[in-house]
């Protein structure tokens, strides 16, 4: 009688370990990757909508304005008549909003 109470506990007990896992799994997802992929998305469409005589700003803090895109190279004017090249990667959406918002506020 004690073995069959003894191996029913040990199968429940290996579902509970099982649901457990699968919902540590779940809210990593939730917390961690979905958000990440969702900003990255939101990155991508930022640096694809890029556009001629747009302020922005680097990821390293260099603020500019597009002169000219080529590709994945963007002409940025930093100031009168200087002009620097940077990557599409290196136009960071969320500086670019501060910078935007405090300039216009």
């Amino acid at each position: 009688m004690f073995f069959l109470l003894q191996a029913s506990t040990t199968g429940s007990s290996s579902w509970i370990n099982l649901i457990f896992i699968v919902s540590m799994f779940l809210v990593f997802w939730l917390l961690m990757i979905r958000p990440q992929a969702k900003r990255q998305k939101e990155q991508k469409l930022f640096q694809e909508s890029l556009d001629k005589n747009k302020d922005v700003v680097t990821s390293s803090g260099i603020l500019g304005r597009i002169s000219k895109i080529e590709d994945s190279i963007v002409t940025l004017e930093v100031s009168p008549k200087v002009y620097i090249r940077v990557t599409k990667n290196a136009i960071s959406k969320e500086l670019t909003e501060n910078v935007n918002a405090t300039i216009e506020s």
